[in-house]
């Protein structure tokens, strides 16, 4: 059911990176060809970005769809390889929980004394400081879900190894 949840995630991920690219490319054109430039469409973008990276994050850990430094490792044995494999998801787990704590410490802070962008939308910073805690707690979850298949056996998934 999280696999599931995660390439949701991923899909609204991928979804929010297209309406920046739109959202961009409208301001570039309203910009350079008609002298109207939006108060709106950077900003925005920013958000859709933000959110997409964060909220794919968890998918691409589970895909191994991140850059993967693996010269060294694959001379180790099958077993070796899988031990460092897990380290490897228990150092991404315990990052993933300190930036949970933090992000939602400042995503706290923000919503209470209500901070804003201080941009031409003046919207809420909160709205940009949220998906760090939520992001980084689908990784860490995500971590988990990773190192618990690795000790019951499941191969290493071959996008980091090839």
């Amino acid at each position: 059911m999280f696999d599931r949840f995660m390439l949701f995630l991923a899909w609204a991920a991928a979804i929010l990176f297209v309406l920046a690219g739109c959202m961009l490319t409208y301001e570039v054109i309203a910009r350079y060809f008609f002298i109207r430039p939006t108060i709106w469409a950077a900003e925005l973008s920013q958000l859709c970005l933000i959110w997409g990276a964060l909220l794919g994050m968890p998918w691409a850990l589970a895909a191994r769809r991140h850059i993967a430094v693996d010269a060294v490792t694959r001379l180790f044995s099958p077993t070796a390889q899988r031990g460092i494999e897990i380290a490897a998801m228990a150092c991404i787990f315990a990052f993933s929980v300190m930036v949970t704590y933090k992000g939602w410490e400042i995503f706290y802070e923000s919503f209470e004394r209500g901070r804003t962008s201080g941009t031409m939308l003046d919207l809420p910073a909160w709205v940009a400081e949220l998906p760090v805690a939520i992001g980084f707690a689908l990784l860490a979850i995500q971590a988990v879900i990773e190192i618990v298949g690795l000790l019951r056996g499941k191969d290493i998934p071959k996008g980091a190894h090839e």
